[in-house]
């Protein structure tokens, strides 16, 4: 335990703050048009685009709902109150309980909000001690960013430690339907966003979404093994043999990070002295890791099930290379980075070992992407 709090550190000053958020700003932002470029080269169908672009937009809520919280962090507002807690080493991003305490503040937050003053009201205040006493209302400011904080938790859509699955129909009816099933949590081990995509076939005789039995087993299941220690070939291969008439045809990945910045992480190795040679300007000192792994049925095969039943069970492909599918679990998994031209630049300059296979997309202040493999 001491060495994980090594690796977490608190962000104690109002402006190293904001430029924290603001820089996740930007990143949430390109990852849209990051997942854009991929569905036009053909990684990734629209279906599974619309999916992970409402997740990127869950994460930027929940981005924005904490720097309304941590507005006012290193100001003396008269209470004590502390300051974002984030991963320096393993991700860059908030650390678990940040998510949970969020949690469990949405539950409360129409009760904060009742007892509280309206946004007009607020600046009416603030307008009069600024006018009539001369001085910064630094107290109404943090009381301000509070409600705005709780204004944002009330509305949702965030994302949250936890993100139930979801059924969407793709094809198919009776008796043979097709779905894509997704679902999200935060990692705890690592502190990151991490998102699964699910297409499955049902031969059950009622679907899959309005099953009163067969639905609520699947959520409890598949959140269960929403591990990210866990190989997708055994995530799979636990789905189609708890569940005789569901069939996982192919199961995807996406780890969202870690991040990376001088200003603000503890990195090692090459992209350590890529964004030190960088000297990029504020807002462009970061690179972003974006991983995903995907394990796709090769074959169906049928066992015995009681007398005289038969079951379909899915045969899954491993990636042929060096053997490597044994030690991943999955069909192929493919590595990305998302960073600002001036350190692409240096990182291609340097052209350091490992990274010749990993996929770069640079970003522009003016939302360009482009594509390097």
């Amino acid at each position: 335990m001491p060495e994980q709090k090594r690796d977490h550190s608190g962000l104690t000053d109002t402006f190293a703050s904001r430029r924290y958020f603001a820089k996740f700003e930007a990143i949430t932002n390109h990852l849209g048009r990051v997942a854009a470029v991929m569905q036009a080269d053909g990684t990734l169908n629209k279906g599974e685009v619309e999916v992970l672009t409402r997740y990127v937009r869950s994460i930027a809520y929940t981005f924005r709902a904490l720097s309304m919280k941590y507005l006012l962090v290193g100001r003396d507002t008269g209470q004590f109150f502390g300051s974002l807690a984030m991963d320096t080493h393993e991700s860059g991003f908030p650390v678990f309980n940040e998510l949970l305490v969020m949690a469990n503040d949405a539950q409360q937050a129409d009760r904060h909000l009742t007892n509280t003053p309206l946004v007009d009201a607020f600046k009416d205040r603030m307008v009069s001690q600024i006018i009539g006493e001369q001085a910064i209302p630094t107290k109404l400011q943090f009381a301000l960013s509070q409600r705005l904080y709780y204004e944002e938790l009330r509305q949702g859509k965030l994302f949250w430690a936890q993100n139930d699955p979801v059924a969407q129909w793709l094809s198919g009816a009776q008796p043979r339907r097709r779905y894509m099933v997704h679902w999200a949590v935060y990692d705890s081990q690592v502190n990151l966003p991490t998102i699964y995509l699910m297409e499955v076939e049902d031969t059950g005789r009622e679907a899959l979404p309005r099953d009163q039995q067969r639905w609520p087993e699947v959520q409890a299941h598949l959140m269960g093994q929403a591990l990210g220690g866990l190989k997708l070939l055994t995530i799979a291969k636990g789905f189609d043999e708890s569940f005789d008439d569901l069939h996982p045809k192919r199961l995807r990945r996406f780890h969202v990070g870690p991040m990376y910045s001088n200003a603000y992480t503890k990195q090692s190795g090459p992209l350590h002295d890529v964004l030190a040679e960088a000297h990029a300007p504020a807002g462009q000192d970061w690179a972003l890791a974006w991983t995903e792994e995907t394990l796709e049925s090769e074959r169906v095969i049928e066992e015995r099930a009681g007398w005289f039943g038969k079951v379909e069970r899915e045969v899954f492909a491993l990636d042929p290379f060096s053997g490597r599918g044994v030690e991943t679990g999955a069909t192929r998994m493919e590595r990305a980075i998302i960073l600002p031209e001036r350190p692409f630049q240096v990182l291609s300059e340097k052209n350091p070992p490992g990274f010749a296979s990993v996929r770069k997309f640079v970003v522009s202040p003016g939302g360009r992407v482009l594509s390097y493999n």
